[in-house]
C-alpha cells in the first residue's frame, strides 16, 4: 500500500544533526541514507500546505496561483530556499521557480560561487585536476519541472512535497542532498494550460515541441533561467494515458549527440535508482518504451544536449487518483534526486570529461555515431562517415537578413560562439545544404560557426544537414534543421581552417516587419474543434498577434453564412478536419464563401483548410492522401519565378511535411511551390523519409484565381509551430502581397473533380499512422484488433498502410495504447517499416 505523503513526517532518530557543519569550502561524501526508507524528520520552522493552502498536498490537485504562493511561503520561512520571477505567462501569470540548498548555498554570494564553479566544470579548457577538485567541492545543479502539459498536473504537486521537505527535513535523506546539490524546481512550466485544464498554453502550443525554437514566452523565460544555472539531471513531470509509470530508460530513437555520459547519467544511476526503489515499493512501472530521447523538442533531450545533462521524462497514468499520481511522482523525484546527491563527485567528473570530449570532437571534425539502446533494434540511418569542423551561414542576401539575424541570435543564446569573416574565405570542400561538395570562397561577413567549442553538440543539433534518424519510431518529428527553417544559405566545410573573423557580439532581435500603409482586412476561420485544428490555429494567432502585429477576426461556419466576409480582404482557414466544416457551412454557406472568392476575395487555406477549398468548390487542385511515410521533415521546394508568393523568398524554400496532403494543380501555372522530381539534384530530404518520391513533381503550393478573387493553398502547414520562419515569409506574402499576373483560369468540371476526390479523403483526426511490410500486414490487423482499434488500411508496392482512428483526439502519451503497440507488433513478428503517434 502507498504511504500518504502526510505520514513521510513520522519521527526518527537524525543520522546527520541538524546545523552539522563541514569545514568551508568543501562539500562532504554523503553517509549512505536510503531515500526512502528512512524517517523523515522535520524541523518545523517552514510554511506547511495545511497552513498555506489549507489542505495537505496530494489530497487534490493545486492551482498554478496555490502554487506561486506556496513557493513564495517556503521561501519566507526557510533559510534553505530563494525564490523567483522568472517571467510572466501570455495570460499574466508568474513563472515561479525555487533554488534550494544549505543556507550557505543560496545567499547571492553563494549561488554565484556554485554558477562560477559550474562555469569551469563546464570549461573544456580547465585542467583535469582542477575539474578534480570543482567535482569534489561543488554542489551540483539539478532540475525539477513540473506540468509543462497545463492539465498533467501531480508532478507539478510532488515537487512542491519535494521543495517543502527539502526546506524543512533535519534526517539524513535530505542532509545528503542539501550537502551535495542546489536543486533547482519550476512547479509550473504552463500555468495558463493548469488554469484552463489543457494541455496546451494560451496560444495551444503544446510547449514540450518548443524547447529549441523558444517561440512561446514561457519556453523563453525558463531556458534563459537554465543557462544561468546549468545542471547536470533535468526532469520534465508528465502525465499519459497509458497505465503505470515511466521513467528512464527510454525507448529508440536516441539522437546521437546525445552523449555517453548523458545517456549513462539516466540510465544507469537515476534510472537503476528509481527501478530498485519502485521494484521494492511495488509500484508497476515500465521503461525502455514508447518515450524516446530523439527530437530535439523535449525537455530531455534539449537540456541533454545543450546542458550535457542527464535528461528524463517522468510520465504517469493521468486517470490515478491525485494522491496515488503525486506519491508515486514523489517517489521518482526523490530518489534521483538523492542518486544524483550520492553520486555527484563521479557526475562532476564525468559531465566536465563530456565538455572535453565535445571540445576535441569539433576540432576532428567528428559527428557522434547514433545508436540503438534496445535489444533487437539495429540501427538503420548510420550517421555517415564525415568531417564537419565548420558550419557557415551566408550573409550576403538583403532579403533574408532578418532570417539571418535571428538565427545567429538564437545560436548565442545558447551559448554558442559565433564569428564573422572579415576578408573572403577559400573553402575547398563547402557543402551547401543538400549539395555536393565543391569548391568556394565565402565573401566577407559570412557568419563562420566553428565546432570546435563546448557546444560542439547543439551546433550539430541546430545546423544539422539531416538527424540520421537510427530507427523508424516517431513520438514526434524527424527533422528540425534549422537553417533550412529558416530558409537562409549556409553549409559546412570538414577542412582545416584558419579564418580571418572577428567576435559577433550579442544580436538582438531583429524588428517586425512593417506593414504595408493600408493593410488587408483579414478573418481567420478554423474548420473544426479538434486539438490539430485548435493548434494550427493557435500557432497562426501567435504569428499574428505577436509577430506580424496585423489585426484580424475570427469568423465561423454561422458567420460565413451570414455574410460576415463582406468587406473582409483575406480569409485564413487553419488546419481541421474539412468534412466538419463543411457539414457546419452547408450549402448556403459554401456558396456565401464561394461568391465571396470569385467578388474579389482572397482564400489562403493549408492542410485542412486546402480540403475546404476543394470541398466548397472554389479550387481545381487534385488533393490525395499520402502514401509515403515521411515523419515531419524538410524538403526542398522549387518557387516559381515571377510568382507573388516567392518575393524575398528566393529560388527555393524549405516545406515542413508531416504526412500532409498531396497537391496536384490541374495547370503547372498555377504551382507556386513544387517539389522537384526525384532522382533531380534539387531533391532533398532531411529527415526520416520512406517513399516521399511520390512527392517529385507535385505542389507544395498552389495560387489560382477565381473570378476576380483568388485561392492560395498549402499542402502543409507554412507556420508549423512557428518554427517554419522562411515559409511564413511566402504566408506573409500570401496574405498581404500582389496579386499574380494572369494564370490559367480552371474549369467549373476540374473544380468539381477535385471536391468529388476531396470528399473522399480519410477523415481521421490526428491518426495513428504504421506502415507494415505487405506479408506481415493480417498479423498487424490481428494486433489492432486486439486493442479494439478502428483503421483503414491500403497495400501497394509491398507495404500495408495503416490509419488508426484516434477517437479522442489524443497526443501519443495521451493515448491509452499507442505506446504499446510497437511492442506488440514486435512480439507478433510484424514488421514494422514506420510508426509515428500524433
Amino acid at each position: 500500500m502507498h504511504r500518504p505523503l502526510l505520514l513521510l513526517a513520522i519521527a526518527a532518530v537524525l543520522a546527520l544533526p541538524a546545523g552539522s557543519t563541514v569545514p568551508a569550502g568543501a562539500a562532504p561524501q554523503p553517509t549512505a541514507c536510503d531515500p526512502i526508507q528512512t524517517p523523515a524528520v522535520f524541523g518545523g520552522q517552514t510554511a506547511t500546505s495545511e497552513a498555506v493552502l489549507g489542505f495537505t498536498l496530494g489530497s487534490q490537485e493545486v492551482t498554478a496561483a496555490q502554487t506561486d504562493a506556496y513557493v513564495q511561503a517556503v521561501d519566507a520561512t526557510s533559510a534553505r530556499v530563494v525564490s523567483g520571477v522568472v517571467g510572466t505567462s501570455w495570460e499574466g501569470r508568474p513563472l515561479r521557480y525555487a533554488l534550494v540548498g544549505k543556507p550557505e548555498h543560496v545567499t547571492p554570494e553563494g549561488l554565484a560561487a556554485i554558477r562560477e564553479a559550474t562555469a569551469r566544470l563546464r570549461d573544456p579548457e580547465t585542467p583535469a585536476r582542477d575539474a578534480a577538485r570543482l567535482a569534489a567541492e561543488t554542489p551540483a545543479i539539478v532540475w525539477l519541472m513540473g506540468n509543462v502539459h497545463g492539465g498533467e498536473e501531480s508532478g507539478t504537486d510532488a515537487e512542491l512535497q519535494v521543495l517543502y521537505e527539502l526546506a524543512d527535513r533535519t534526517d539524513c535523506a535530505a542532509g545528503q542532498i542539501l550537502d551535495n546539490l542546489l536543486v533547482g524546481i519550476i512547479p509550473t512550466q504552463n500555468p495558463d494550460g493548469r488554469e484552463a485544464e489543457r494541455r496546451q498554453n494560451a496560444y495551444f502550443f503544446d510547449m514540450n515541441r518548443d524547447w529549441f525554437a523558444r517561440t512561446q514566452r514561457e519556453t523563453d523565460a525558463k531556458i534563459e533561467l537554465l543557462r544561468q544555472y546549468p545542471g547536470v539531471m533535468h526532469v520534465d513531470a508528465h502525465e499519459m494515458g497509458a497505465n503505470h509509470f515511466f521513467f528512464p530508460p527510454a525507448a529508440d530513437p536516441i539522437y546521437h549527440e546525445v552523449t555517453p555520459e548523458s545517456v549513462e547519467f539516466t540510465d544507469e544511476i537515476f534510472g537503476a535508482a528509481m527501478q530498485a526503489e519502485f521494484d521494492r515499493q511495488h509500484i508497476q512501472y515500465f521503461n525502455d518504451k514508447v518515450f524516446d530521447f530523439f527530437a530535439m523538442v523535449y525537455g530531455d533531450v534539449v537540456p541533454a544536449v545543450a546542458f550535457g545533462s542527464g535528461g528524463m521524462t517522468f510520465e504517469k497514468a493521468s486517470f490515478h487518483p491525485i494522491p496515488t499520481r503525486t506519491y508515486e511522482h514523489y517517489v521518482a523525484h526523490w530518489v534521483s534526486v538523492s542518486a544524483a546527491a550520492l553520486n555527484r563527485e563521479r557526475i562532476l567528473v564525468d559531465w566536465h570529461r563530456s565538455w572535453v570530449d565535445a571540445f576535441a570532437q569539433g576540432a576532428a571534425g567528428r559527428l557522434q555515431p547514433n545508436v540503438v539502446n534496445d535489444k533487437g533494434n539495429t540501427v538503420q540511418l548510420p550517421v555517415p562517415d564525415i568531417r564537419v569542423r565548420h558550419y557557415f551561414l551566408r550573409a550576403d542576401d538583403p532579403d533574408k537578413a532578418r532570417e539571418v539575424q535571428s538565427l545567429v541570435r538564437r545560436l548565442q543564446r545558447m551559448d554558442v560562439e559565433v564569428y564573422r569573416l572579415t576578408t573572403p574565405l577559400e573553402v575547398p570542400d563547402f557543402t551547401p545544404y543538400g549539395r555536393s561538395a565543391a569548391p568556394a570562397v565565402l565573401p566577407a561577413g559570412t557568419y563562420w560557426i566553428p565546432l570546435q567549442q563546448t557546444q560542439k553538440h547543439w551546433i550539430q543539433g541546430l545546423l544539422n544537414e539531416d538527424t540520421y534518424v537510427p530507427f523508424p519510431y516517431f513520438y514526434d518529428v524527424s527533422g528540425w534543421s534549422n537553417p533550412l527553417l529558416f530558409n537562409v544559405a549556409g553549409g559546412r566545410s570538414g577542412a582545416l581552417l584558419s579564418p580571418a573573423a572577428e567576435p559577433v557580439p550579442p544580436l538582438a532581435e531583429p524588428a517586425a516587419p512593417s506593414l504595408p500603409a493600408d493593410p488587408p482586412s483579414v478573418a481567420v476561420y478554423r474548420p473544426s474543434s479538434s486539438t490539430a485544428a485548435r493548434e494550427s490555429e493557435g500557432w497562426l494567432r501567435y504569428l499574428l498577434e505577436q509577430v506580424w502585429g496585423l489585426p484580424y477576426e475570427s469568423v465561423a461556419a454561422a458567420d460565413i453564412e451570414a455574410g460576415a466576409l463582406d468587406g473582409v480582404d483575406v480569409l485564413l482557414v487553419t488546419n481541421g478536419n474539412a468534412g466538419v466544416a463543411s457539414n457546419a457551412l452547408g450549402p448556403r454557406g459554401r456558396r456565401a464563401l464561394a461568391d465571396w472568392v470569385a467578388a474579389g476575395g482572397r482564400f489562403v487555406g493549408w492542410r485542412g483548410g486546402a480540403e475546404v477549398a476543394a470541398r466548397v468548390g472554389i479550387t481545381s487542385a487534385q488533393l490525395a492522401g499520402p502514401k509515403s511515410d515521411v515523419a515531419g521533415a524538410l524538403l526542398r521546394v522549387r518557387a516559381a519565378a515571377g510568382s507573388p508568393l516567392a518575393a524575398g523568398v528566393g529560388p527555393f524554400a524549405w516545406v515542413f511535411y508531416d504526412y500532409d496532403l498531396v497537391m496536384r494543380p490541374s495547370s503547372p501555372a498555377h504551382a507556386a511551390l513544387s517539389y522537384p522530381p526525384a532522382g533531380d539534384g534539387d531533391f532533398f530530404v532531411s529527415g526520416f523519409a520512406r517513399g516521399a518520391e511520390e512527392l517529385g513533381g507535385t505542389a507544395a503550393a498552389v495560387d489560382e484565381p477565381l473570378g476576380a478573387g483568388r485561392v492560395v493553398l498549402f499542402a502543409s502547414d507554412p507556420n508549423f509551430r512557428a518554427w517554419t520562419v522562411g515559409m511564413q515569409k511566402v504566408l506573409r506574402n500570401a496574405v498581404i502581397g500582389p496579386d499574380p499576373t494572369a494564370a490559367t483560369v480552371a474549369t467549373s468540371s476540374q473544380r468539381g473533380s477535385a471536391a468529388k476526390t476531396a470528399a473522399a479523403l480519410p477523415a481521421f483526426d490526428s491518426p495513428l499512422r504504421l506502415t507494415v511490410t505487405a506479408a506481415t500486414a493480417a498479423a498487424a490487423q490481428s494486433v489492432l484488433r486486439d486493442f479494439g482499434a478502428s483503421f483503414s488500411v491500403k497495400t501497394a508496392g509491398g507495404k500495408a498502410r495503416f490509419l488508426i482512428a484516434n477517437p479522442g483526439d489524443l497526443s501519443g502519451e495521451e493515448h491509452p495504447y499507442a505506446g504499446l503497440l510497437p511492442e506488440a507488433l514486435e512480439r507478433a513478428g510484424v514488421e514494422v517499416v514506420a510508426f509515428r503517434a500524433p
